[in-house]
């Protein structure tokens, strides 16, 4: 009969539990994977068996990450009985089928398991290296398998760390000498693939009570092992006065406070003035705290194999905080020349550009012959917090310094005020952002990489591509920009993957191509929530425009689905306004992310990151059936001019095509062109 490989559903626990069966046989060389793992996957198409006369031969577990354009490998298992009969390569080959529009295939293996051999005879190669978070650190090899996409895309993304605080009962699972018979959960968070996923942190309270421990031998093993961890160092005045709001919340909602919740909450408040979201924990005390660790310090506190389960979702609520950012009173100002020295201890330089030097260069670049914006970002207690300097020049705008300062928002902010250079760019009419900064934070240096940026002469360079139409046109436009630099770049083709197209398009922003498979559609929004999305109608009081909510947000609407597929392309369309209300005009365009059809309270909890909508709110978003969509959206662009409802409906019997603005709704790619250009159209 043959060897077939199949898809594995949630609802095929016979094929799941035959999987974790083979998994469980080969823990010493996949790492440990915790059933519900494998659940979830199957349930995210992530899970691939193969089946001879019945029997499960292997399998392969992998995720599809929705915020990069790639397959995740975790496992890859063939038990050795079946080994030589080919069915590793139908596993992978059942992947290419099944995911044509991801770019390729990304896995991590230690390197001396001696396996090189069978992934490059399965097609992989070799792509850079990574330390394992074992006892014993070993090295992982990462191996890419090309999907045969245009090659542009290999310095763009950028795996940005989850950073997971951990309680001292798994971090003594982790590295204690006699890990707990329970400890297999903990050890779940050591897993290969995840090794450059999520970085495990310590705070001063694991410290405390490693010091407690009455056995020597083992209280020095476990010093020893933390010097494996990142140390998070809150300040100790803000921990306390976080801890006695988070015993004030407890007693509120438990009232007298089991023994032991001190403790527990002294994790939680490090954890939260350090900026760390995730904390993860097997004590059920901690556990039974959770909902107030999230109310009154915005911790999340969880099992550690939910972070297996959830590490995309945690990673980006920690990446990208814009709901945080608009609590705050973050203002930008010039810095004035005198004004320097006070930023050399806000800054820890590294690579032997320490702060003496740094204020010197700040000083050089004030007096220059260029005229250089020297851009200060400060928090609401007037403490700077991100530094960035620029100048165009010609067709390239220059960033000699780009800093921030550690703070809990740092990934945030650093994110902003990269699109917000882009921005800048496009306005100056520049085709290239050049960051020359000779040590960039690595907070930014990380987002600049999902930002389209490469490396170039020790430089981090991003092409903007300020084109709307074909494959060609576009692909035209950038090997010209790239001939600049001296440079290639890949020739596109027409009918690219959505996923490819969304990834050229944020590579290369603003760039859309439009004969590709990414599909468009409306959105009509009425104003009072543009006006809170996108300031459009404008608020009576002007908004912070170097802080708004330009790189990632939320929708949320009725349940009802309309044919939504992502990544796509948004045309936001205010209805007809009441009280004097502007509307009924198309404000700009957006890439849509992610849609999830779920219960207003699941939607809330997941999204509320990204929030302007509080719950009673997307609650009222919800339908008949209980059930809201939320529209995960980013990198919106306002229409310098927006197009009125007459010249959209023009537009629209122009190219002989019908219009519907009731509900979202698809839109041909040709419509969303012309109603892009002339958004921004100048005469």
């Amino acid at each position: 009969m043959g060897i077939k490989v199949l898809p594995v559903s949630g609802a095929q626990p016979e094929l799941i539990d035959a999987a974790v069966a083979l998994g469980d046989r080969y823990t010493k060389t996949l790492g440990l994977m915790t059933p519900p793992a494998y659940q979830k996957m199957a349930e995210e198409e992530g899970l691939l068996v193969a089946v001879e006369q019945g029997e499960v031969v292997g399998y392969a577990l992998f995720g599809l990450p929705k915020r990069s354009p790639h397959v995740r490998l975790a496992h890859l298992c063939v038990p050795e009985e079946h080994r030589g009969k080919g069915i590793a390569r139908a596993l992978i080959r059942a992947i290419c089928d099944r995911h044509p529009q991801r770019l390729g295939i990304k896995a991590k293996c230690r390197r001396d398991y001696g396996l090189s051999g069978m992934w490059t005879n399965l097609g992989f190669i070799a792509r850079g290296e990574v330390r394992g978070r074992s006892r014993e650190g070993k090295i992982l090899d990462g191996w890419w398998l090309d999907m045969g996409h245009p090659d542009l895309f290999q310095d763009v993304e950028s795996d940005a760390l989850l950073i997971v605080a951990v309680d001292h009962g798994v971090f003594a699972d982790l590295c204690g000498m006699e890990p707990a018979r329970e400890a297999a959960e903990s050890q779940t968070l050591e897993a290969g693939w995840l090794s450059d996923l999520v970085e495990l942190a310590c705070s001063p309270q694991v410290l405390q009570e490693i010091r407690d421990i009455p056995d020597t031998t083992e209280r020095q093993h476990q010093r020893a092992a933390v010097n494996g961890l990142r140390q998070l160092s809150p300040m100790a005045e803000a921990v306390a006065q976080r801890k006695a709001e988070l015993l004030q919340a407890a007693r509120g909602a438990l009232g007298d406070l089991p023994e032991g919740a001190g403790r527990c909450l002294q994790y939680v408040a490090e954890a939260s003035c350090a900026g760390v979201q995730v904390l993860a924990t097997r004590d059920p005390l901690l556990a039974q705290l959770a909902d107030i660790a999230w109310e009154a310090a915005r911790v999340r506190v969880v099992a550690p194999s939910a972070v297996t389960l959830h590490v995309d979702e945690l990673r980006q609520a920690q990446v990208y905080r814009p709901a945080d950012l608009m609590g705050t009173e973050f203002r930008t100002g010039e810095v004035a020349y005198g004004a320097e020295e006070e930023l050399g201890a806000f800054f820890d330089q590294t690579g032997g550009d320490d702060g003496s030097a740094f204020v010197e260069r700040l000083k050089s670049l004030a007096t220059d012959t260029v005229l250089w914006r020297r851009e200060m970002l400060r928090d609401g207690e007037g403490h700077p917090v991100a530094l960035y300097v620029w100048a165009v020049d010609g067709c390239t705008l220059t960033v000699p310094v780009l800093r921030t300062a550690s703070h809990p928002l740092e990934e945030s902010l650093a994110r902003q005020l990269l699109f917000s250079l882009k921005r800048h760019g496009r306005e100056c009419g520049a085709q290239i952002v050049r960051i020359s900064d000779v040590c960039p934070s690595p907070v930014a240096q990380a987002a600049a990489g999902d930002d389209g940026f490469f490396e170039h002469k020790g430089s981090l360079v991003a092409l903007l591509v300020d084109v709307c139409g074909t494959a060609e046109k576009v692909g035209l436009a950038a090997c010209a920009i790239a001939r600049e630099l001296g440079v290639n770049v890949a020739s596109l083709q027409a009918g690219l993957p959505a996923e490819v197209a969304s990834t050229v398009e944020r590579a290369w922003w603003p760039a859309k191509v439009t004969d590709s498979l990414m599909p468009s559609f409306t959105v009509p929004i009425e104003p009072r929530w543009s006006t809170e999305l996108f300031n459009v109608p404008a608020m009576l009081l002007p908004r912070n425009d170097a802080l708004g909510i330009s790189r990632e947000h939320v929708y949320y609407r009725s349940s009802g689905r309309r044919k939504e597929s992502v990544p796509a392309r948004l045309l936001w369309y205010v209805s007809k306004g009441v009280g004097g209300q502007e509307g009924q005009m198309v404000i700009g365009s957006s890439r849509l992310d992610e849609v999830i059809v779920d219960t207003p309270d699941a939607l809330f909890s997941k999204f509320e990151h990204l929030g302007v909508y509080g719950r009673d709110e997307v609650r009222r978003a919800a339908d008949s059936t209980g059930r809201a969509m939320a529209l995960r959206f980013s990198d919106t662009e306002i229409f310098p001019k927006p197009v009125t409802l007459r010249r959209l409906s023009a537009l629209a019997a122009s190219l002989g095509l019908p219009l519907s603005l009731i509900s979202l709704s698809k839109i041909s790619n040709e419509l969303f062109r012309t109603v892009y250009e002339e958004g921004h159209r100048t005469t």
